[in-house]
């Protein structure tokens, strides 16, 4: 993808949560991403985001910004780690698509029809009273799935609290992050009575969650165990899982459908709005029927930030994201002034 002279600047930065975001593996108080901004010679400029996967042992903020820094002295030295190639990745993507006066979406997929992206709520993991508050606010501002952060010792009392807090009508999905080990059979055979639309990674490993598919009919999804297409691939033949959800910056590319061997949704590795906004324009190239009808992406989490990097606000309204259409490319513009507080 030839894109010309550039002008490159790497800009670390934070935001921090409005509490602290907790999963089953770890607790943070603020996110930690790169911003990648390339400029042209004719002052077009194109916008890319890399956030480092630290929660799942990933390469730090230190590493990513090092690889970026090296690729803009030296082009040809393209990133190692998976959230550096995808800011770069993403940025040329979107300079690209300002150039040729097209929407991120239609120059990824010209066959794409743009439609409505519906999200699911991200609820961070902790006492079950407070998940159940949060998944109410969540459910005052029109969200019907609700993503429950959970430890194996939890998981069915959370799943049968919020079931009862707001009844039938909703859909309830667990994200363990390998957690649950040698409970997990136990732990699903008991959620099947609650009713659970999927489980995230309940065991780390294509093997272990093949062994898992074959004894629940709760459909598991893979996250940390398949990073790449070829991954998928192995996925597919163990029989490991129904679907994929991608993040964009642990896959480090734009290709979310990772070769099509499995049904992939996207969600967030806690993005600022450019990952926000790529991936809302990922997703219209996705097929809209797998791995089911209307399936929700983990896409909402804008409003978790104390601070809003987006002139035009949270990009999310209510449980709907669409690619912001402000202009070509990303349609993203960033807010000067906060960014410059945000920078590390």
């Amino acid at each position: 993808m030839e894109v010309g002279p550039l002008g490159v600047e790497v800009i670390p930065f934070a935001l921090g949560f409005r509490r602290p975001y907790v999963t089953a593996t770890g607790t943070l108080s603020r996110r930690e991403s790169v911003l990648l901004r390339l400029r042209d010679e004719n002052g077009i400029i194109g916008l890319g985001e890399g956030v480092p996967m630290t929660l799942r042992g990933g390469d730090g903020l230190a590493k990513v910004v090092s690889e970026l820094e090296d690729w803009a002295d030296e082009p040809a030295r393209f990133p190692v780690s998976p959230p550096a190639r995808c800011a770069v990745s993403m940025a040329v993507a979107d300079l690209v698509a300002k150039r040729e006066q097209l929407p991120l979406w239609e120059y990824l997929d010209p066959a794409a029809i743009q439609r409505p992206i519906h999200c699911n709520a991200t609820i961070t993991a902790g006492e079950i009273t407070d998940a159940v508050s949060q998944c109410e606010a969540w459910a005052k501002d029109g969200f019907g799935v609700f993503k429950l952060k959970s430890g194996p010792a939890e998981a069915v009392d959370l799943a049968t609290a919020v079931r009862s807090c707001l009844g039938d009508d909703i859909d309830i999905r667990i994200d363990a992050n390998g957690s649950w080990g040698d409970l997990a059979a136990g732990i699903l055979s008991e959620l099947e009575a609650v009713g659970v639309e999927l489980v995230e990674e309940p065991v780390s490993g294509l093997s272990e969650l093949a062994t898992l598919s074959r004894g629940t009919s709760i459909p598991l999804v893979a996250d940390e165990s398949v990073n790449d297409a070829s991954e998928a691939a192995d996925a597919r033949i163990e029989g490991a899982c129904a679907a994929v959800t991608v993040k964009l910056s642990k896959i480090g590319s734009l290709d979310a459908g990772l070769g099509g061997h499995l049904p992939t949704y996207l969600s967030s590795a806690l993005d600022g709005p450019v990952g926000i906004a790529a991936a809302a324009h990922v997703a219209q190239t996705l097929d809209p029927a797998l791995p089911w009808p209307d399936m929700a992406h983990g896409l909402a989490t804008g409003r978790l930030f104390e601070e809003e990097l987006s002139t035009e606000g949270p990009l999310t309204v209510r449980n709907r994201l669409d690619p912001p259409s402000n202009g070509f490319g990303l349609g993203v513009e960033l807010d000067e002034r906060v960014l410059s507080l945000c920078r590390l």
